[in-house]
């Protein structure tokens, strides 16, 4: 006696209540692992894009708006500081690195940051193609950013004023790209970087584009305005030792006109913000499960009941119990695995919509696959469910009366 062959046939049979077991078992699944992946998708890019920033220093704000404009380069910064005070904040002897960023412009919504060669260093960023910045007007390309707009070493580009992407305010100097970085899945795949002088020169041309006329030609020598006065965004920090982050973001915020903000604390808040709704989907998810567990149950057990006389039959022929059960959980378990490829495949083609998206507003691919023990669990909580919807659906096989039942039907 074939099991799988009779327990097959009898899916065949009742192939609506099959269509319907499958379909909000899959949805289940589907949700699940959506989340699940989700969740580690926002984790990760909460711990990878830190890099090595234990203090985000800039002007007084908000400061999740300050992490998420220096770290993540999301959102709009507070303001400016005076770099000559944030380079007596570097020069503090809790401090291990300090790497100043300044930016306001952007090339086809791509940001562009003028800073030092320590902010690779943050990222562990390494050359690719070309060489480092060494002078004023020079770039290096993050991998998306060389990757979509299919730039390479020598080609130049005029960059567009403010942080949205703009052909009405363009800097008429032109940018060299001269490197392009290896990718890092971190933050800086879609960052042009450049020297801090760049920055200061194409804002101060700006300026004197749209001053008035009457500042005179002899006045070209002013341009050379003293570092002391020029500013800068932020200053991203390596401290020394974790015990400096208790006294030294309290000493700058406190004795400076500047804010010292911790990034794993805001990015840790900002996680638990959005947990609440990841955690609401997960228990409509679990309410989904259960629903689909009572179906494949209320199935199974109209299978053993209506077809009692044929099971009773097969036990006049030598049937033990066991064959019977078994050919009830077999048909649980196919159920389970079309609904599991079914979700499986649903939730990857979800997500690849979400990543088109993603990719086109953020220009950058951050969805991080599921790792596979994530996908196990889940795997296990509903063969589980699978296994417990069988136990209930066999109880009338166990307490079959065979003589009573053929009895009955004749």
């Amino acid at each position: 006696m074939n099991i799988w062959k009779i327990s097959l046939q009898n899916i065949k049979s009742k192939s609506l209540y099959t269509f319907l077991s499958v379909c909000i078992l899959s949805l289940s699944i589907a949700l699940l692992l959506g989340v699940q992946q989700l969740k580690h998708t926002f984790k990760n890019q909460i711990e990878t894009q830190l890099g090595h920033i234990d203090l985000v220093i800039g002007a007084k704000g908000s400061p999740l708006q300050l992490v998420l404009a220096s770290v993540l380069h999301l959102d709009n910064p507070t303001g400016n500081i005076s770099y000559a005070e944030a380079k007596k904040t570097a020069n503090n002897p809790m401090v291990k690195m300090a790497v100043p960023i300044s930016y306001g412009d952007t090339y086809k919504g791509y940001r562009i940051v003028g800073t030092t060669d320590d902010f690779l260093t943050i990222y562990n960023a390494e050359l690719d193609t070309g060489r480092s910045v060494k002078t004023s007007m020079e770039v290096v390309l993050g991998a998306t950013i060389a990757n979509t707009l299919h730039l390479e070493i020598g080609d130049t580009f005029l960059s567009s004023h403010g942080l949205v992407e703009n052909n009405m305010d363009l800097h008429t100097d032109e940018l060299t790209v001269v490197g392009i970085l290896k990718p890092t899945q971190k933050v800086i795949d879609r960052l042009i970087v450049t020297n801090l002088e760049s920055i200061w020169d194409v804002h101060h041309h700006h300026k004197d584009e749209g001053a008035e006329n009457h500042l005179d030609s002899h006045h070209h020598h002013d341009h050379e305005t003293v570092e002391e006065d020029k500013e800068i965004t932020s200053l991203l920090v390596t401290l020394k030792s974790p015990r400096a982050l208790l006294t030294l973001p309290r000493k700058i915020n406190k004795n400076t006109n500047m804010q010292a903000v911790l990034p794993k604390f805001e990015l840790h808040k900002l996680y638990e913000y959005t947990s609440v709704g990841f955690r609401t989907l997960s228990w409509i998810a679990y309410l989904i499960l259960i629903i689909s567990g009572l179906t494949i149950f209320i199935s199974l057990y109209k299978m053993v009941k209506e077809r009692a006389f044929d099971l009773a039959i097969l036990r006049t022929y030598g049937a033990r119990h066991f064959q019977l059960i078994k050919m009830v959980l077999y048909e649980g378990l196919a159920i389970a695995c079309v609904a599991f490829l079914v979700g499986f495949l649903l939730v990857k083609m979800g997500l690849l919509v979400v990543l088109k998206y993603i990719t086109a507003n953020n220009q950058q691919n951050i969805l991080q696959d599921l790792p596979f023990h994530d996908v196990l669990q889940i795997g296990g909580l509903v063969l589980l469910m699978v296994i417990l919807s069988v136990s209930m659906a066999i109880y009338p096989i166990i307490k079959m009366n065979i003589s009573t039942i053929l009895s009955h039907e004749k």
